[in-house]
């Protein structure tokens, strides 16, 4: 995908407080940002070009969502302008009775059964405008439930490594608008379907009764489009400067209100600052807004003025019309209620059409985001995975960041045995959770092969692979729902299983921290809800393990166990008397037969790991016991794990801070 290239914006539409502190106009960096402008480049009628494919689009859209809505649409539209064309012809009919020769009793009698086709036409009309609404009404959240599940579907399908890349997630993260844009396009044309079909029966209820009628619509309308098309343009520009305002005025006022700025904003006096910038915002919004209350009004009362000549000489022409006998008075009575109506549906088609283009701009933007996660999608099927191997083996594996060149892992080959606890150590940036993401089947290898007892896992059905994987990150997701939900949302599939739960709150110690509670397991885990609470970090890493045990003990989807467990710092928070505990049961989940690795830090609890393989810039550097990695008197191994052990001995100086090799720190050097 191509960058979005950056443009200079109008000076004329950024205010002095705007270019000090944000260097210009504030806008987002999403996709939905892009046409934020684009009404303002583009003609009506370039955008009236694109209404039948703007039209084509919400019937696709409408037609997989409910197709007997859409069809009740339809006929009801169709039926109202078929009802409009009687009524105008009944009108005539009823007016050429009025105005024939005879006493008022026998015209009235006449006039009566046009009079009442009149009224039934308006009340048909009213009765299938009803129906449309019911219809559009049923069809407009059933279409954007459809556009949104199919969005979310093929986003939870996206490879990791796509979300990884700017443009990708930028793209994903922006599309949520097109869903909300779904709903909107269906309504807009339907609008734009009624003005359309009114002006066309009006139109042509016109040219039947006389051919001269139909200019005289289009003289009319014409200065009532101008007008509606300028004043929308020019309420769109204002309302695109407004928003610019607003946004920046908005973002000011958060900074004055919000806890995270509170103490600078009071110590360093920063209130008066931020709030004068806020006024001088403000006060361009109002100034926007007053500029675009006098040029509308300057535009419309143009636009009426120019249709009043226009009337005024159509009524002209109407009446000199009728005078010279060419047109009947029932006729030219007729035509002005059919130019009322068609003039009013010319302005009510402009505005409908400016808003359908700008939903359809969203809603390809949505079509465009799900064929490309279909393209970056995960592949369903291959070949079927041992539930539990006896060995995991990767070879000569290599994985890089997409838009990297420096590979993240390359040339890994090791072997995790079943039950095994299996740690891997290394320095920040070493690879330690790249490959584990490998292992757990998120990033495919580039090169090289990760085998379960001998079945290449890069071709084997990869939800396979996802289901007899359990994992514990340390930035695992706090999912902001209660507590039960949190542990059981391991295994969804399982459903609220209180026997499993509470297997996992014992597995954890979580009972002292649910009871802890006003409302027990039904606690909500977020800050900032009625009844949300905010934990700590160690009471959240303790419902992060209860989560993995019961995703690691329990089946997954087929029946198939939980075989390989990925503890990635799963005591970064805890004390030390729970971070113990909380190694001990790693244990007990190798003790199980499952294959563990267990990613850490605290290199006092690697020694009790079966394996140890040490990763340095993407590579092995070192493998083996603790015993046997201690023995290597140079090895990266036994540095650090020294290096911890000094800061926790008693009576021995600290070495902490020093810069070179000193004589109370003869076992290592320590670079500043």
């Amino acid at each position: 995908m191509k960058t979005r290239p950056s443009s200079p914006e109008p000076e004329g539409e950024v205010s002095d407080s705007e270019r000090f502190l944000f260097g210009g106009r504030l806008r987002y960096d999403y996709n939905f940002d892009d046409h934020e402008q684009t009404m303002l480049k583009v003609g009506f009628l370039t955008i009236a070009r694109q209404i039948p494919g703007m039209l084509r689009t919400a019937l696709r859209l409408a037609w997989q969502a409910d197709r007997t809505a859409l069809v009740a649409v339809a006929v009801a539209e169709l039926g109202r302008a078929l009802a409009t064309a009687f009524g105008l012809l009944a009108t005539n009919r009823a007016l050429a009775s009025l105005f024939a020769v005879g006493s008022a009793d026998r015209l009235l009698q006449a006039a009566l059964p046009a009079v009442l086709a009149v009224g039934g036409a308006s009340a048909v009309s009213a009765v299938l405008r009803t129906v449309s609404q019911w219809a559009g009404g049923r069809l407009e959240p059933k279409t954007e439930r459809a556009a949104t599940v199919a969005y979310l579907r093929r986003a939870a399908r996206v490879e990791l490594a796509a979300l990884e890349e700017p443009d990708f997630s930028r793209m994903l993260e922006s599309t949520r608008f097109g869903t909300a844009a779904v709903r909107r396009l269906i309504s807009q044309s339907i609008a734009v379907l009624t003005a359309l079909l009114g002006l066309v029966a009006a139109g042509g209820v016109l040219l039947s009764l006389d051919p001269v009628l139909l200019p005289m619509l289009v003289l009319i309308a014409a200065p009532k489009g101008w007008g509606a098309v300028r004043s929308a343009r020019r309420r769109y520009g204002s309302v695109m400067a407004w928003l610019q305002h607003h946004r920046a005025a908005s973002l000011l006022a958060q900074l004055i209100t919000q806890p995270h700025s509170a103490a600078e904003v009071r110590v360093h006096a920063i209130g008066p600052f931020i709030l004068g910038h806020y006024t001088a915002m403000a006060e361009a919004s109002e100034q926007e807004q007053n500029r675009l209350a006098a040029a509308t009004a300057v535009t419309s009362l143009l636009a009426s003025v120019l249709s009043g000549l226009a009337a005024a000489a159509t009524f002209a022409l109407l009446g000199w019309l009728v005078h010279d006998g060419h047109m009947a008075l029932a006729v030219a009575g007729t035509a002005v209620v059919g130019i009322r109506t068609g003039a009013a549906d010319i302005t009510s088609l402009v505005g409908t059409v400016n808003n359908l283009y700008e939903e359809a701009l969203f809603v390809a933007d949505l079509e465009r985001l799900q064929r490309e996660a279909e393209r970056r999608a995960i592949p369903t099927g291959g070949t079927a995975l041992p539930e539990r191997p006896d060995v995991i083996t990767l070879e000569d594996v290599a994985f890089t960041y997409p838009g990297r060149s420096t590979p993240a892992l390359s040339g890994i080959t090791l072997t995790i045995p079943r039950g095994r606890v299996v740690a891997l150590v290394g320095d920040n940036g070493s690879g330690k959770t790249t490959l584990a993401k490998v292992l757990t089947g998120l990033y495919p290898p580039a090169t090289g092969r990760m085998l379960w007892d001998g079945v290449d896992a890069t071709a084997a059905d990869r939800d396979q692979l996802f289901a007899s994987v359990a994992v514990l990150e340390q930035g695992f997701q706090q999912w902001p729902f209660t507590l039960r939900a949190n542990v059981l949302i391991g295994r969804p599939e399982h459903g609220d299983d209180p026997t499993l739960l509470k297997r996992a709150a014992d597995y954890a110690d979580l009972h002292p921290i649910v009871e802890a509670q006003d409302n027990g397991w039904d606690t909500l885990a977020a800050r900032g809800f009625k009844g949300g609470v905010q934990l700590s970090g160690g009471q959240w890493q303790r419902i992060g393990m209860a989560r993995a045990h019961h995703r690691a003990t329990t089946t997954g989807p087929g029946g198939r166990p939980a075989h390989l467990v990925i503890a990635d710092e799963p005591t970064s928070a805890l004390d030390p008397k729970a971070e113990i505990a909380a190694f001990a049961r790693v244990r007990e989940l190798a003790d199980r037969g499952q294959a563990v690795i267990l990613i850490t830090h605290r290199l006092a609890a690697t020694a009790d790991a079966d394996l140890i393989y040490v990763l340095h810039e993407g590579r092995l550097a070192e493998h083996g016991t603790h015993a046997e990695l201690m023995a290597d008197p140079a090895g990266r191994y036994r540095a650090s794990y020294l290096l911890q052990a000094r800061q926790y001995a008693t009576g021995i100086p600290h070495c902490r801070f020093h810069t070179k090799l000193d004589s109370a720190c003869p076992e290592w050097t320590v670079t500043g």
